[in-house]
C-alpha cells in the first residue's frame, strides 16, 4: 500500500490569517466625528495644542476652559498653582514622574514597557507661557475644536482618573515642580503607551485616529496633520 501524503495542515492558513488580521489592525482607523471636528467657522472655537518632545506627547489646554466645567477634572485644575495653560499627559506612575538621568532609569523603563498592568497617572501641569513660545513650531500642532469637541476631549481625560469619593487624587508630585500627577485607573505597558492615550483623546474630540499605530509621537502628530488635510480639502 502506498502511504497517503499529508498536507501541511492548517498552520500556513493560521499564519496567513494572523498576518492579515495584524495588518488590518495596524492600518485600521477609528473614525472621527464631523459633528465635533472641525469647529464650524461660524461657531466660537477652542484652540488647543499638542506638544511632541520626540517620543512623548502632551496636550496644552486653556485653563479657563477647563475650570469653567464641572466635575473632578475641573476641581483638580483649580487646585493647581497659577498658569494660564494646563499641560496634560498620561504615563507610567513611576517612569513618567521620575526625571533622573535616563541611563539610571533604563531598568525601570524596561519594566514599564514589558510588564503588563503597570499603574499610571494623568499629569496636570500649569504653564505660564503660551504653547507657541513654549515649544518649537515643528514640535507643536494647533487644533481648533468646537465647544462640544473640547468637552468630549476633556470628558475622555476625566474618564482616565481613578476617583476617590468622586475626586481626583494626587499620586505623585515633584519638589520644585508645579506638575501634579493624579492616579489613573488605566494600565501602562507596551500595548498601551502615552501616545496611544493621546490618540484616543484626539479621537474623542472628533479626529480620526489609528489606535495601534499610535505607538510613536510622530503618529500622534500625523493624526492631526491628516485630519487638517481632510477637513481643508475641497468638497464637491
Amino acid at each position: 500500500m502506498t502511504r497517503r501524503s499529508r498536507g501541511n495542515g492548517p498552520g500556513p492558513l493560521v499564519a496567513a490569517a494572523t498576518l492579515g488580521a495584524t495588518a488590518a489592525l495596524w492600518t485600521w482607523t477609528a473614525p472621527g466625528d464631523p459633528a465635533l471636528f472641525p469647529a464650524a467657522s461660524a461657531d466660537p472655537a477652542v484652540e488647543v495644542h499638542v506638544l511632541d518632545n520626540g517620543f512623548h506627547t502632551d496636550l496644552a489646554v486653556p485653563r479657563a476652559r477647563l475650570e469653567a466645567r464641572t466635575g473632578p477634572l475641573a476641581e483638580a485644575v483649580r487646585s493647581l498653582p497659577p498658569g494660564d495653560w494646563i499641560l496634560i499627559g498620561w504615563g507610567d506612575a513611576r517612569f513618567y514622574v521620575d526625571q533622573g538621568p535616563i541611563t539610571d532609569r533604563l531598568p525601570d523603563g524596561a519594566r514599564a514597557f514589558f510588564r503588563p498592568g503597570n499603574a499610571s497617572v494623568v499629569m496636570l501641569d500649569p504653564a505660564q507661557r503660551d504653547p507657541r513660545v513654549l515649544v518649537a513650531a515643528d514640535r507643536r500642532r494647533a487644533l481648533r475644536l468646537s465647544a462640544a469637541g473640547f468637552d468630549a476631549m476633556a470628558d475622555r481625560v476625566e474618564a482616565s482618573l481613578d476617583l476617590e469619593d468622586g475626586r481626583a487624587r494626587i499620586a505623585a508630585a515633584r519638589a520644585g515642580d508645579d506638575a501634579r500627577f493624579f492616579a489613573s485607573h488605566e494600565s501602562f505597558w507596551i500595548g498601551r503607551l502615552c501616545n496611544h492615550w493621546s490618540a484616543g483623546v484626539l479621537n474623542a474630540a472628533g479626529l480620526p485616529a489609528r489606535p495601534l499605530r499610535a505607538i510613536t509621537s510622530a503618529e500622534v502628530m500625523a493624526t492631526i496633520d491628516r485630519a487638517k488635510l481632510d477637513t481643508e480639502a475641497p468638497r464637491d
